[in-house]
């Protein structure tokens, strides 16, 4: 009879612990997969919901405090507080109500059937509404002023059913949703003295339009009509076109790429007066197009860089190169024209010794963006200037029409 041959004692070991480990990770997996999800406690909760509710605001309030913002605002304001009613006001009447009791308090009743004006400067608590319906179910409110710029421009209301014990907690949240509010109001703010110096900036340059430029336009455009009446039709219609840009009435800000579009088109003018005495060159990197910038801003370095380059001499280049720097946008205007000594040029940026809107372009650029973007200007007699531009690609409340 045959012997049967067993595997070793550590053999069989080996393979038990290996089966054991299998199936521990099998059960394990098992219990993985049969365990409910995460719970998320209602603590988080409220604080996620807080946060979407906070986050809601901020786009409507940032285009100032008015019926329409304050409608679009009281909701999440109330999700916030977790008031049983809230309600936006300017110093005299309510501008949006929501929550409990809404079916008697509305939109443009007196601020006194909810607050009764006391300590209007800071936050407090007001133990009873002043309320006159029998049936509101509304009891103590926490009045908290929405200051801007130092001046109180309304006041935010968190109304709490009747009978509830307001807390510290109660006072300190509506005091923090106010402060919200009124730190969104002063951007707002802030952005709308922005744009309105902007603005004033703009009609400056405007008046400052080289009358030099249009009778020299006028004058090319002129001299084909007999010649070339077809290019005249045409040059006519950049120059309309041209100013049309230049006056335009819309926002004082475009983007990279129209503003380009009309400096070709001053170019063309130019170009039908020098002919070939008059090179340019444009290289603009296409990524940064659609970056924001004040109108008429390249267009004026362009003139000075025509004015100083090509006419002194007769002939010359103008090279126009745009490119990516990271998160801004280097714009350099050159010529080979003749050149001015460093001094000049900051004079110029000073708003010194003439030039065609150099000061009024830089003043513009940094009240828009800061002190860290602008112009610089590098130049030496006999050898030509840059104008280098500096730009973010983005910047919060620069926009273009």
């Amino acid at each position: 009879m045959a012997s049967r041959e067993y595997p070793p004692p550590r053999v069989e070991v080996f393979l038990g612990v290996l089966l054991g480990l299998a199936i521990a990770a099998s059960l394990m997996g098992a219990l993985r997969l049969l365990r409910p999800p995460p719970v998320i406690s209602g603590e988080v909760r409220a604080m996620q919901e807080a946060l979407h509710a906070a986050s809601i605001t901020l786009p409507h309030l940032r285009r100032g405090l008015s019926g329409e913002s304050a409608a679009r605002t009281v909701g999440p304001l109330r999700t916030l507080t977790q008031a049983a009613a809230v309600a936006l006001c300017d110093r005299e009447r309510v501008l949006a109500f929501d929550g409990a009791g809404s079916d008697h308090h509305c939109r443009g009743d007196l601020l006194t059937s909810l607050a009764a004006g006391e300590r209007e400067d800071r936050v407090h608590v007001q133990g009873r509404l002043s309320c006159a319906h029998p049936a509101c179910p509304l009891g103590a409110a926490i009045v908290a002023p929405l200051v801007v710029q130092g001046e109180q421009v309304g006041s935010f209301v968190a109304i709490f059913a009747r009978g509830r014990q307001l807390t510290p907690d109660d006072t300190r949240t509506a005091g923090e949703a106010a402060s919200l509010v009124s730190a969104q109001l002063e951007l707002a703010e802030l952005e709308t003295q922005t744009e309105r110096l902007a603005r004033a900036e703009l009609r400056a340059l405007r008046a400052q339009i080289s009358p030099h430029f249009i009778y020299n336009a006028m004058a090319a455009i002129a001299g084909y009509i007999h010649s070339q009446p077809e290019e005249a039709r045409e040059l006519l219609t950049e120059f309309a076109e041209f100013t049309r840009y230049a006056f335009r009435g819309q926002s004082p800000y475009v983007t990279l790429a129209d503003e380009l579009h009309y400096v070709e088109k001053y170019l063309r003018l130019e170009r039908a007066r020098f002919g070939e005495r008059l090179e340019v060159r444009t290289q603009v990197a296409p990524e940064v197009l659609q970056a924001v910038l004040p109108v008429l801003s390249i267009q004026p370095l362009v003139e000075n860089a025509v004015r100083h380059g090509v006419e002194q001499r007769g002939h010359g280049r103008v090279e126009l190169i745009g490119r990516d720097i990271d998160a801004d946008v280097e714009l350099r205007v050159i010529d080979d024209g003749v050149g001015m000594d460093p001094e000049r040029a900051r004079s110029l940026l000073a708003g010194h010794g003439g030039g065609v809107g150099i000061a009024n372009v830089q003043a513009r650029l940094q009240t828009a963006f800061g002190s860290d973007y602008g112009l610089e200007i590098d130049s030496a007699p006999g050898r030509g200037t840059t104008v280098t531009m500096t730009l973010p690609k983005f910047r919060a409340g620069v926009r273009a029409a």
